[in-house]
């Protein structure tokens, strides 16, 4: 307990949670399933309330300011709303698929915050195999997708669907290639053991390799602006167009889940996770995650939605070459080290220099 204490206190920042805190295998497990459930209830709520009113004062507008104390509640009072809404399934539906479809669309998330640290060592399953086991069960998530556009027997909710599909295979590599970068640089593939092993944050050794992660789990997680399997003018609602009340605020829930699940990898991976000085290690780790939701809102503010083809040729025709310069410089880097010197301008020239012959669609991309 008195190491836990100093954890805490960030006297003894590098000193490890034991791994059957806080007493047991069992209670171990009880209490992080919890911590993990908690947090991404609560964090999901907060990143609704940031959002939208992130998202007002960058439209020059107040957002949701009515319920409660400067609008505070208002995710509670959407919830309530689905909650009372009446659950309606299409008749030509498959039944038992869209009922499944949530579910199998939301555990993913709760899974991957099991390997992520909130302190050294403080995690529900310190796996040797962690980031791996992040990338495969990240794609689970694109099956309840599936099931609810086939299940739906609608075709906009189908066509939604495999575009969901589509997304997450072609942006899969790309972010699998910018992890084996990080992979490299620490050494492990365990998820504590990158946040121990970064005395130096990897967006310093890896800009490039932080940028297409964070491109790719935009895309994959259907953010702005690759969130067209949800336009309005492209496919009504997309995959969930044949969804309501507790059913559709399940999805709700799932995207916004996602968004910090993907927050809290970047800041494992590339932000030095828990480590920070003065602050308790958890609260480093909670401000690095909201830094990275709020990067997502912003660009979300910002550029505007691609459509289908441009978001394909953006995966293979951009970052997937870009992907795979970067595991060669990183390569290099690992055995000589005076490439960090000159990362970030090598990181700038190649973004610069694919733009200028890169065609996405029918016109160019320009930086």
């Amino acid at each position: 307990m008195a190491i836990v204490n100093d954890v805490i206190y960030n006297r003894l920042p590098m000193d490890a949670v034991p791994a059957d805190w806080p007493g047991g295998y069992w209670w171990h497990w009880l209490f992080f399933t919890v911590v993990v459930i908690v947090f991404i209830l609560i964090m999901v709520m907060g990143a609704i309330y940031i959002e939208r009113r992130g998202l007002g004062r960058m439209q020059s507008r107040t957002g949701p300011n009515r319920t409660g104390p400067f609008g505070l509640l208002q995710p509670v009072a959407d919830a309530i709303k689905v909650l009372l809404k009446e659950n309606i399934v299409p008749d030509a539906a498959d039944k038992l698929v869209h009922w499944l479809a949530p579910i199998v669309a939301f555990v993913p998330v709760l899974l991957i915050m099991a390997v992520v640290p909130f302190m050294n060592g403080a995690l529900l399953a310190d796996l040797n195999i962690g980031i791996l086991f992040v990338v495969a069960v990240s794609s689970i998530a694109t099956v309840g997708v599936f099931m609810a556009g086939w299940g739906s027997s609608n075709k906009y909710s189908l066509l939604g669907a495999m575009r969901n599909v589509a997304a997450v295979v072609s942006y899969e590599i790309p972010l699998v290639l910018a992890v084996v970068g990080v992979v490299l640089c620490a050494g492990s593939l365990s998820m504590n053991q990158i946040v121990v092993s970064q005395d130096i944050p990897f967006i310093l050794l890896q800009p490039l390799g932080f940028l297409l992660f964070f491109i790719a789990a935009c895309a994959e997680i259907n953010r702005s602006p690759f969130d067209l399997m949800e336009a309005d003018s492209e496919i009504v609602a997309g995959f969930h167009t044949e969804y309501s009340g507790m059913k559709f605020a399940m999805f709700y829930l799932v995207e916004y889940a996602e968004a910090i699940a993907f927050s809290a990898i970047i800041t494992t991976l590339f932000l030095g996770g828990w480590r920070g000085p003065l602050l308790p290690p958890w609260l480093w780790f909670l401000v690095k995650t909201l830094v990275v939701f709020f990067l997502m809102v912003w660009t979300r503010a910002t550029l505007p939605r691609v459509r289908i083809d441009q978001l394909m040729a953006l995966a293979w025709k951009f970052l997937f070459p870009l992907a795979l310069i970067n595991l060669f410089v990183t390569a290099i880097q690992v055995l000589v080290w005076v490439m960090v010197i000159i990362n970030i301008v090598l990181m700038v020239v190649l973004v610069v220099l694919w733009s200028k012959f890169f065609k996405l669609g029918w016109g160019r991309l320009e930086v």
